[in-house]
């Protein structure tokens, strides 16, 4: 494949595009307009280049957009570090984080608390190990909850951290899921697993998906939609430093 059909990424130095706010170019060739999109995890503007269009007119437009960019990077949450006394939201509970070095390393949510012990260093990485488990059963266990109600089944349900995406489904029948949904209410998360599933039945963003996607969920998935779009980015910065 050669280079020119390939996505290509580059840092485009201050001085030529946005000031002092960090601009990652993205030249798509599959790409139909100049878009442009913060990135909330590393904090990052993202200016996506149609292949035809010349830099120089992507970087001119890009400029006149710069006002909208310090917006978005300025209402983007700080990153929240886990640690004793850290509030870990989990569907509609949030929970306080309570450490004694003197109990084991084992994680409990109990009692409105989350009970962990073992040494402080390495507790962020512990309580995330716990949050990606927790996760993945409860979207797993919904995944098929909902399959069974829309007659497919997943081959296989996995979790990652993607930045674009919560959750994604690959015509080999695979679904993965963002795991910062575990953080998120119930409703958006089982929304999400509504639009998964539906995608077993429906690959595309039809009127059918999206009546099966109201059929699973039992109501209109839409605020949850809304949710993400909201609050999305503060999910995001759950657990970063």
């Amino acid at each position: 494949m050669s280079a020119i059909s390939n996505i290509i990424l580059s840092i485009v130095s201050s001085e030529r595009a946005l000031g002092d706010l960090p601009l990652t170019i993205r030249v798509s060739p599959t790409a139909r307009r100049l878009r442009l999109k913060v990135d909330t995890r590393t904090r990052t503007v993202l200016l996506t280049i149609p292949r035809r269009v010349s830099r120089r007119s992507a970087l001119a437009w890009a400029a006149g957009h710069r006002d909208w960019a310090e917006r978005a990077l300025a209402a983007i949450p700080v990153a929240a570090p886990i640690g004793p006394g850290t509030v870990v939201p989990l569907a509609d509970e949030d929970l306080v984080l309570d450490w004694d070095p003197s109990r084991s390393r084992r994680i409990e949510a109990r009692d409105g608390r989350l009970v962990a012990g073992g040494p402080l260093d390495g507790l962020q990485a512990r309580v995330l190990r716990w949050l990606k488990a927790r996760a993945l059963a409860v979207l797993e266990a919904e995944t098929r909850e909902f399959g069974t109600k829309a007659g497919v089944m997943a081959s296989k349900v996995g979790v990652g951290d993607p930045v674009s995406r919560w959750g994604s489904c690959a015509s080999s029948g695979t679904i993965r899921y963002s795991w910062r949904l575990i953080l998120a209410p119930a409703f958006v998360r089982r929304a999400t697993v509504a639009h998964e599933v539906a995608h077993l039945v429906h690959m595309n963003h039809g009127p059918a998906f999206h009546a099966l996607v109201a059929e699973l969920l039992g109501s209109d998935p839409r605020s949850a939609r809304l949710w993400l779009r909201r609050e999305g980015a503060r999910l995001h910065r759950f657990g970063a430093r």
